[in-house]
């Protein structure tokens, strides 16, 4: 596609872009468009995303001034009286790598996406957002049928879905995990996305679903309170900007932390000529890898903490990005972790287990201060030029985001690619010593080096999966990632 009337939608599933392109289609803003294609994502990605998730939305172009909307999980306060339950373990293999994740009631955190849904829609919608939800409610009540995608994460998240009854009933209602083709049915969260439409988000932190949740996870040794939930609330944040060539790179700014290092990344390879070098773009990763120390992680929440880092420095999760005509911007990331296995009868809702990922959590678990916004690794982000949104991008992939986002920034701005061109590229990943690659990467330049290799026998989910949109002169295209079977639809 060259054009689009209306704007252009990527997602990680088919069914979430053209949720997002109807909305377009309809006279819907960007922002319209990607609240649609997130309540649609909760039914058709359910794995990555819900209504017991968390994320952030980046909103910019059309004339307003960018924001960031931080609704992403809050760290509960661990019971101290002996009943708080410990973490179980399960291990995730992605073929040629395998990480553990930890799941149960004690990694469930204060989740924000309700509270996200009815902010974003109450600042810049122009749609209700019961017309937005309708859709989805009716979705998830008569099911959706399993792609090739979403059947994958199920088939190596199998131990995750059959860790408790209620999660087994969803998604192995037969005792083997359903496969490709299979129809998942979930009528409990097609009434709570009703709900929400409806009422808001005040059933989920003030009401009746907040107490079952909260009472369903307290009996199992959880620690999220109705306290915790009732002064949740969605955080307004100025994003973090920095110039890159000659474009100025919008994203994440902390307490997250992926926005930070892929800031501190980009401004690595600021330094070098254009375009940059394999063994640059690793070594980028590997200084970012580098700053996530205690100092590091302790200091994201203190204020001017980002002019701080970068000045002394330079001196799993789904993802939509949508672009309408008018030239408003939405970039909009939510996770549910892999999903804490815990779901509440009567609501629907796969709780996150954000508080479960080493990711996030790499000294230690249980260490955030509660009522802190957990330092996720997601970086909602857009590239602006000479004033217009040039690229509307973001990713999945946990520790992967910040270097699946550098590469796919260096494609598009360094190499001139297309977007499509941009987001299949082969990648790279730096991690602990350690240089994964997808095939078709030339890692001959870092053989010299100290790293292990890891090499990947096809393009994989490890990798991230980059929703991106870009427009070049007066055309809007759009490209879903293939590692998560992502697509753009234009509108």
């Amino acid at each position: 596609m060259s054009e689009a009337d209306k704007g252009v939608v990527a997602a990680g599933h088919p069914l979430t872009a053209e949720a997002g392109a109807r909305v377009l289609r309809e006279g819907g803003n960007a922002v319209d468009a990607a609240v649609g294609a997130m309540l649609t994502s909760f039914v058709a990605e359910p794995l990555l995303t819900g209504l017991g998730a968390g994320g952030y939305m980046m909103v910019a172009g059309g004339g307003r001034e960018p924001v960031l909307l931080d609704f992403f999980v809050e760290a509960p306060a661990r019971a101290q009286d002996g009943t708080a339950a410990e973490l179980e373990a399960v291990d995730v293999s992605f073929g040629d790598a395998v990480q553990v994740f930890y799941i149960g009631p004690a990694s469930c955190g204060v989740y924000g996406t309700p509270a996200g849904v009815c902010e974003a829609v109450a600042r810049w919608g122009t749609v209700s957002l019961a017309e937005l939800a309708a859709p989805a409610a009716r979705l998830a009540r008569e099911g959706v049928l399993l792609n090739a995608g979403q059947a994958y994460v199920a088939e190596i998240l199998a131990d995750l879905l059959r860790s408790t009854p209620e999660c087994a009933a969803l998604w192995a209602p037969q005792g083997s995990v359903l496969r490709e083709g299979e129809l998942l049915r979930n009528p409990e969260l097609g009434d709570a996305l009703e709900r929400l439409g409806k009422e808001g988000a005040e059933p989920f932190y003030r009401g009746d679903v907040a107490g079952a949740v909260c009472d369903w996870l307290r009996a199992r040794g959880g620690s999220l309170t109705r306290e915790a939930l009732a002064s949740y609330g969605a955080i307004e944040r100025a994003p973090l900007r920095m110039r890159y060539r000659d474009r100025e790179v919008l994203t994440n700014p902390p307490p997250s932390a992926g926005g930070t290092l892929l800031a501190y990344s980009l401004a690595l390879l600021n330094r070098e000529p254009s375009p940059p070098l394999l063994r640059a773009v690793v070594g980028a990763m590997e200084a970012a890898q580098a700053e996530r120390t205690p100092e590091f992680m302790d200091g994201l929440a203190e204020e001017g903490f980002l002019e701080r880092f970068l000045s002394t420095k330079l001196g799993a999760t789904t993802h939509i990005s949508v672009l309408d005509s008018g030239g408003q911007a939405c970039s909009v990331t939510c996770t549910n972790g892999e999903g804490s296995g815990v779901v509440v009868p009567g609501t629907g809702m796969h709780i996150n287990n954000v508080m479960g990922e080493e990711d996030l959590s790499p000294l230690g678990f249980h260490r955030h201060q509660a009522g802190r916004r957990m330092p996720s690794m997601m970086a909602p982000s857009i590239v602006m030029r000479e004033g217009r949104v040039e690229l509307v991008l973001g990713s999945a992939g946990s520790n992967r985001i910040r270097s699946a986002l550098l590469q796919t920034i260096v494609g598009v701005v360094d190499h001139g690619l297309e977007v499509r061109k941009a987001v299949e590229a082969p990648r790279v990943h730096f991690e602990d010593g350690v240089v994964y690659h997808e095939p078709g990467i030339d890692v001959r330049e870092l053989l010299e080096q100290d790293e292990e290799m890891v090499r990947f026998h096809a393009l994989n989910l490890f990798f991230g999966g980059v929703q991106a949109v870009l427009r070049r002169g007066n055309g809007i295209d759009g490209a879903g990632d293939p590692r998560r079977g992502g697509v753009a639809v234009k509108a």
